[in-house]
C-alpha cells in the first residue's frame, strides 16, 4: 500500500513538472512589458517603472511566425521564431545575416508572458497581452 501511494505521488509530481507546450497561435498578437530585470548582472539590474512608461516596450508575434521587438516606437530587433515545447526559438535578422537563440518561457497563461534568455547578460521579461 505505501509503494503504490509512493508512486501515484511519483506520478502526480511528474506531471504537475511539465510544463505544456504553447503553440505558436496562443502568442499572436502585441505583449506590452511590464517588468523587464537583468538578474545575472553583477550587481543584478532592472529597467526602471517610468522607463517602461515612457518607453513603451513590448514584443509582438504575427500569424507568419515573425517576431517584433519594439522600444521607444522604434524597432529594435525582428526575425521569425518557431516553437520547441515551451520555448521559443527567435532567428533575429541582422546586418550580414542571422543569429538564433532561445526565449525560455517560465510563465504563460494566454494573458501574461515571462520569457528569459539565459546568461550573464541574460533578461527576464514580463508582459502582458493588449
Amino acid at each position: 500500500m505505501k509503494l503504490q501511494s509512493a508512486l501515484l505521488l511519483t506520478l502526480i509530481l511528474l506531471v504537475a513538472a511539465c510544463k505544456p507546450a504553447v503553440k505558436p497561435k496562443n502568442l499572436y498578437g502585441k505583449w506590452k512589458y511590464i517588468r523587464v530585470r537583468n538578474p545575472n548582472a553583477s550587481p543584478p539590474d532592472s529597467v526602471g517603472a517610468m522607463t517602461l512608461l515612457s518607453q513603451k516596450p513590448f514584443i509582438q508575434f504575427t500569424a507568419k511566425d515573425s517576431l517584433l521587438i519594439y522600444w521607444d516606437g522604434k524597432v529594435l530587433s525582428h526575425g521569425t521564431f518557431t516553437m520547441d515545447g515551451s520555448n521559443i526559438l527567435y532567428t533575429e535578422i541582422i546586418p550580414g545575416g542571422t543569429r538564433k537563440f532561445p526565449f525560455y518561457i517560465e510563465r504563460f497563461d494566454g494573458k501574461q508572458l515571462i520569457f528569459s534568455t539565459k546568461g550573464t547578460d541574460g533578461s527576464e521579461v514580463t508582459a502582458v497581452k493588449e
